[in-house]
């Protein structure tokens, strides 16, 4: 059986998969991230033959050094931009990921929450409120915007993109406009929806722009100061991916000068700390990094991130293998 150390503490699920299967598994009893120090101390102390890693932590050739045994390296969300893939692939270590129609469902479950908090402007209501400052029903109070009839841009129409897609289209007949590296005729199909070769066109026609974009060399800052100034004045942007997908500081000034009427975040761009300006404005909606935050869908990434390991040390390709390809 193999040694396994896993960074930050997951669902129990997981971690019960691993020992039942008799493997010693290493979990950080830090109830954090760990900083670069304490990750590489860590792997050094238990020299483990399989890492299960979180989003939160860089894996580079300084953390392979560190862990010289390790020939899996499990991370524990969709995403893998956090490791060096190319090092990885030359020193010939297994990364997995744990995508799945679960993760997906809830992502595009708290967009759509994101979305409408911005419409109703629910969050600027409740601080209102606990100010101590409702006096009384008003008719110009907070007032929003429908949704119905709206258009929704979606940038990326992946699983979790498709996914907000159909909730917008068949629960708030929202028209759908999109912009992919590649069109999705069955996507169309199931959603109304209008593809468009550019972003700049779906930004023009969208009183919502959703992005659900992987952070590549291509899609860092994909929403700049230009592209910003595309939307329209009224249109709000969402964003669930990953927080360098948008220029932050051209963000913050698109919000103070109305250039667009709002925004919801669930990720920021050098998080957790955010671009000076943005937590003062009042027509934007933060989350910490939570979208994916149900006990269901944590506890099934924590199933599969366990799985993959376990199918590797079987000698089996693991189900949801990102590099070898």
């Amino acid at each position: 059986m193999s040694s396994i150390y896993v960074t930050r503490r997951i669902p129990d699920i997981g971690i019960t998969m691993l020992r039942d299967k008799g493997h010693t598994v290493y979990v950080s009893e830090k109830d954090g991230v760990l900083t670069r120090d304490e990750l590489l101390e860590a792997l050094r102390r238990v020299d483990p033959e399989g890492v299960l890693c979180l989003l939160a932590d860089t894996i580079d050739a300084e953390v392979f050094d560190a862990a010289p045994r390790a020939k899996i390296f499990a991370n524990y969300a969709v995403g893998f931009n956090n490791i060096d893939i190319a090092e990885a692939a030359r020193r010939r270590v297994t990364i997995t990921n744990t995508p799945g129609g679960a993760l997906s469902n809830t992502v595009a479950e708290h967009t759509m929450a994101l979305i409408l908090a911005l419409a109703t402007r629910t969050v600027e209501g409740d601080r209102f409120v606990r100010r101590g400052e409702f006096t009384g029903w008003g008719p110009m109070m907070f007032l929003g915007v429908d949704l119905v009839g709206k258009t929704l841009g979606i940038l990326g129409a992946g699983r979790i993109g498709s996914r907000l897609a159909h909730i917008a289209q068949k629960g708030f007949d929202m028209r759908i406009a999109y912009f992919d590296v590649k069109r999705n005729e069955a996507f169309e199909t199931e959603t109304q929806a209008t593809y468009f070769p550019t972003v700049e066109e779906v930004l023009e026609r969208a009183d919502v722009v959703s992005i659900h974009v992987p952070l590549l060399d291509s899609t860092r800052h994909l929403i700049n100061a230009e592209r910003l100034r595309r939307m329209k004045q009224t249109a709000y942007l969402v964003n669930t991916s990953r927080g360098s997908v948008v220029d932050e500081a051209a963000l913050v000034e698109a919000l103070r000068s109305g250039v667009i009427a709002g925004a919801g975040l669930d990720v920021f761009e050098n998080e957790p700390a955010l671009t000076p300006g943005l937590i003062e404005l009042p027509n934007v909606v933060l989350t910490p990094h939570i979208a994916s935050a149900t006990i269901k869908t944590r506890d099934e990434m924590a199933r599969m991130a366990a799985e993959n390991l376990i199918a590797f040390f079987e000698g089996k390709t693991p189900p949801n293998i990102v590099l070898p390809q």
